[in-house]
This record gives C-alpha cells, structure tokens and sequence, in this order.
C-alpha cells in the first residue's frame, strides 16, 4: 500500500519534490537519532571556549561497535519549544566552532570521526554574523580539509548550503537516498530565479540535488538506500543499512595510508564541481 501511495505522489509532481518533502518529513529520525542508535557510551562535550555552547550543535566522544569515535550532529527537536531554542536545527558560530574544537580533540587522540547532517543551513540572523559566522564555516573547511584522522559525513536529511558543507569535508560522504544537498533552498532559488517562491517545485528539479544527481556529479561517495516511504517509515532498517555502510567506509579509511587518505581526500573536493563547455 505504501508503495503504490508513493508511485501515485510521484506521477503527480516530479520526483526532486517527492523527496524534498520526504527529507522535511517531521517524523523523519533526526541526526542524534541515528547517533543514540548507532553509537554506545556517549560522553558530550559543550561550548566552544570563546562564547558559548550552541544548542543546535552537538559533538561528544562515542564507542563505534567497540571502538573509540568522536561523533558530530546537528539537532533539530520534535517539540516546537525545542526547534525554537536549537533554531530548527541552525547552527550559530559557537556550534561550529565547538564541532572544530572537538574534531581537533579527536584528531590529537587518532579517533576517527563521525558528522551527521540535517540543516537547512547556518543560522543567518544579524547575531550570527556579528560573532563570524562565515569566518566559523570557512574554518572549518580549511580545517577539516587535513584532519589527520578519518572522517565520514553522512546527509540524513537536508544538507543545505555552506552550514552543511562545514561538517561534510570529509574522506567519504554518504547521503540517505531521500536526503537533499543544495547550496539553496528550492524555495529561495525560486525567488532569486522568477521571483516567486511558488515555483519551488521548478525549482527543486532544476537544482539537481537529489541522492542520484549529487552521486553523479561527484559531490556524495555513497548513496545508502531507504525503505519504502523513506526511513521514518522503518527507522530500524534505515539505521541497520546505514551501520552498514559506516562499517565498510571506516574499514576501508583504515586500510589507507595517512598520507593517501589525506591525498585522496584533498584530490576529491579540488575536482568536484568541474564542467566543461564546448564552443
């Protein structure tokens, strides 16, 4: 019956839409949903030592079926009281700036790291901007580019724009396939494009920032396949098939040379995004 929902939902608006609305789906698990399932012996770790701790940031040191991780996910809340205190999952300067203060941590104990992203993008308030928050995001690309340690971002939801970016650096990438990763909101790509938000459906095609489209253009490694309906409509299985993949990555990551490892991962984000026109 779902199946044949879904298949209906798709015939009538275009698939980039179908799966927009399934990344937004409110039931959908959440990052730290997948870190309380995934990880054992979680220990927090708060602020980042120059203003504050951020809410809608959280980072702590974590055992990845029996060894010692660090994890790193964006939180978002179930309860309106929680989505307004942690901003619908935006980050402010201080959470990127706790999340690059324990990436280093990790890096200086050789523990491999974990970032899970669900946000539609930095906090863009007048407070965000005094305190740096483009400087805090550019930091954290430059730093997490050679982290000497491996890392593994994973896109379970929606991956917007440079405050997703500011986790996903990473040696191996790996998105959800109902998942989205855009510089822009189809919403604000639809204003700025025909000024009009209406035509958000247009324009989430015309992104391409679906699963399939971000693997073909080389932005994800690894597109990790949902049941039926997306992964809030069977959590478990989601979560089992991602433990999966985050097994073999971090396997394979550990087989590498430090210097191949940092090699391939500076190589993989100095090409992506490259196009060429013929005359």
């Amino acid at each position: 019956m779902a199946e044949q929902e879904l298949s209906k939902k798709q015939s009538a608006v275009p698939e980039a839409w179908v799966r927009t609305e399934l990344a937004r789906d409110p039931q959908r698990p959440y990052p730290m949903d997948f870190i309380e399932a995934l990880f054992t012996d979680f220990s927090e770790i708060h602020g980042d030592r120059a203003y504050g701790d951020d809410a809608a940031m959280s980072c702590g040191m974590a055992r990845f079926h029996g060894e010692a991780v660090l994890v790193i996910g964006n939180l978002k809340g179930r309860t309106l009281k929680e989505r307004v205190a942690r901003r619908f999952g935006s980050p402010e300067p201080e959470g990127y700036r706790k999340a690059l203060r324990a990436m280093k941590i990790a890096e200086k104990f050789g523990r491999p790291i974990f970032t899970f992203l669900d946000l539609a993008g930095a906090f863009p308030g007048i407070s965000s901007e005094e305190r740096g928050q483009g400087e805090a995001i550019a930091r954290n690309l430059l730093e997490m580019s050679r982290l000497r340690v491996p890392t593994i971002a994973t896109i379970t939801g929606e991956g917007g724009s440079g405050g997703a970016l500011a986790l996903a650096v990473a040696d191996r990438v790996l998105m959800l396939e109902n998942a989205i990763y855009s510089v822009i909101s189809p919403e604000a790509g639809a204003s700025i494009m025909w000024k009009d938000a209406g035509k958000k459906v247009q324009a989430a095609a015309a992104l391409k920032y679906t699963s399939d489209m971000a693997k073909k253009l080389g932005c994800v490694d690894e597109v990790v396949d949902e049941p039926v309906g997306g992964s809030q409509a069977d959590p478990a299985a989601a979560i089992a098939a991602l433990d999966q993949r985050l097994q073999f990555h971090l396997a394979d990551l550990r087989g590498a040379s430090l210097e191949a490892m940092l090699a391939a991962r500076y190589q993989k984000f100095r090409t992506m995004a490259q196009f060429y026109t013929v005359a």
